[in-house]
């Protein structure tokens, strides 16, 4: 048995026993190896796991959203956007507003609405980057008011001399059923200019010149290009005119390397026609000058009776003209079949008037409608701002519908007449016993005598 004090002896062994670490050498430690089933324990993190990558596909859940199936797409896969020019373009191209003769005169009487008709036909300006024609901006008279390129008229340098084609702010402007070339819309002539005027005439073979501004208007509108007057023939009267016209009639002027003679001026309703002999070297050409002078420069004319005279005869003229020109043989003294030039001052608003006046006119004439919005629409294809306010567009309106009443009058008039085919035959039969020709003009300018009668007595203001 073990007694009391041996277990208290024990006790106190054990509380003093203090164990001394044992040495292990080198040899031992290299010469001894570690289990194989026992864990290396890892050392303590001192900074926190980086977290794996995970990739888009597993971010999103599904790769399906990122496929696109292209092999239904034909070769116009790729979307076309039109810029601004090719919708408004596009919009000239196709607006138009056919009018019978009851729906012209309803649509002239609002006001309102032609403001906003007017107000969404894109004017067409040139950028002047889109103009190739180095040093133009010398020969303009309004640094905005350029040419449109596709149907800008270039003159072409004679044979005896050889050069690069030259500059002149003009346009070709198609005629009624787009007829080409039937008309040219310029500025009016610069003092350095005018000799480029008269090369488009000469070389253009034009024989028709319309002007539709004064030469000043606060401002100077027009540098004289014709030989004027001895007088002011903005304020003479007709019975002046009468007696100054024989000695004005041989009057002769030098324009660059043209020679103008001065051949007849007689004044009518509201404008001026000037006939001119235009020369150069041997060759001698006749140009009729019209000058209207009672339309002011972004206003509209004091009456309409005054424009559909002039828009009238000029038609009248031309008419003679061409029958005149393929009757006869060439001469000397020709008349040619050009475009008829038309210019106010920056050649875009009255001479764009006198323009869609007429060919409405014509369009009325033949078809009993008009579109004055398609006509407005093409000329400014052909050159910018053609009709420059709203004004102007409006006098437009109030112009063709006053000209629509005219000849609906003129219709019913001619039901209680004799039919025109027999009448037109007795006439023939007539005429075989005459030895001279029928003169052109003056059966053409009856016609459209009968068409403004009613216009000397009911002007509009």
């Amino acid at each position: 048995m073990i007694d009391f004090f041996t277990v208290l002896r024990w006790r106190a062994e054990s509380l003093s026993y203090k164990p001394h670490p044992p040495t292990i050498s080198m040899a031992a430690v290299s010469s001894t190896s570690l289990p194989a089933e026992d864990p290396v324990t890892p050392p303590p993190m001192t900074t926190p796991p980086r977290k794996a990558s995970v990739r888009l596909q597993e971010r999103r859940g599904s790769n399906l959203s990122l496929l696109l199936d292209v092999s239904n797409l034909g070769v116009e896969a790729v979307c076309h956007v039109s810029t601004p020019k090719e919708v408004w373009l596009q919009l000239l191209h196709t607006s138009s507003r056919p009018l019978t003769h009851a729906l012209l005169q309803d649509a002239a009487a609002d006001a309102k609405a032609l403001d906003a008709e007017y107000q969404k036909i894109p004017t067409n300006f040139v950028n002047p980057a889109d103009l190739n024609a180095p040093g133009h901006t010398m020969k303009d008279r309004y640094k905005t008011i350029l040419p449109n390129p596709e149907s800008r008229v270039i003159l072409r340098n004679p044979e005896e001399d050889p050069g690069p084609e030259r500059y002149i702010n003009a346009n070709y402007i198609k005629g009624y059923k787009e007829a080409p070339n039937a008309y040219i819309a310029t500025q009016g002539p610069m003092v350095h200019t005018v000799g480029d005027f008269w090369d488009m005439v000469w070389q253009e073979k034009s024989s028709i010149i319309v002007m539709v501004t004064r030469l000043k208007e606060n401002d100077v509108k027009c540098e004289p290009y014709w030989p004027l007057p001895r007088y002011d023939i903005e304020k003479v009267t007709e019975e002046k005119m009468e007696e100054h016209q024989k000695d004005d009639e041989e009057e002769t002027r030098r324009f660059s390397r043209f020679v103008i003679r001065l051949k007849d001026c007689q004044e009518k309703h509201g404008f001026t026609v000037t006939d001119m002999e235009v020369q150069l070297a041997s060759e001698c050409r006749l140009v009729r000058h019209y000058w209207f002078t009672s339309w002011p420069d972004h206003h509209i004319p004091e009456c309409i009776t005054s424009l559909l005279r002039l828009v009238e005869e000029v038609e009248v003229y031309r008419k003679s003209l061409e029958s005149s020109f393929s009757s006869q043989p060439t001469s000397g003294l020709q008349a040619g079949l050009g475009p008829v030039i038309v210019h106010c001052s920056a050649g875009i608003g009255r001479t764009g008037c006198f323009i869609a006046s007429s060919i409405c006119c014509q369009q009325l004439r033949e078809t009993a409608q008009v579109d004055i919005l398609e006509t407005v629409c093409r000329l400014r294809l052909d050159r910018g701002g053609m009709i420059q306010t709203v004004e102007q567009y409006q006098f437009l309106y109030a112009t063709l519908a006053k000209y629509s009443c005219q000849l609906q009058q003129n219709q019913e008039q001619a039901q209680g007449q004799p039919d025109p085919v027999q009448q037109n035959h007795q006439n023939q039969v007539d005429r075989c016993d005459k030895v001279e020709s029928p003169d052109p003009t003056q059966e053409l300018m009856s016609s459209w005598n009968d068409n403004l009668k009613i216009y000397a007595s009911d002007p509009i203001k």
